[in-house]
C-alpha cells in the first residue's frame, strides 16, 4: 500500500514538473504581474526540472 503511494506520488510530481517545463511563459503570465518575465520563466523551468527529477527519483527507488 505504501509503496503504491508513493509510486502515485512520484508520478504526480514527474508530471507537475514537467507540466511546469513545457508551459512556464503561460503560467509566467497568468501567475505574475511583473515586467521581467524572462527570469520568471527561466526560474519556473529550472523549478520545474528539479521537482521531475525529484518525482523519477521516487518512481526508480520505490520500484
Amino acid at each position: 500500500m505504501l509503496k503504491t503511494i508513493l509510486l502515485i506520488i512520484g508520478v504526480l510530481s514527474a508530471l507537475l514538473g514537467v507540466i511546469m517545463v513545457y508551459d512556464a511563459r503561460n503560467l509566467t503570465k497568468k501567475l505574475f504581474g511583473f515586467g521581467d518575465q524572462n527570469e520568471a520563466t527561466s526560474g519556473l523551468k529550472i523549478l520545474g526540472f528539479f521537482i521531475a527529477i525529484i518525482g523519477a527519483l521516487v518512481i526508480y527507488f520505490n520500484i
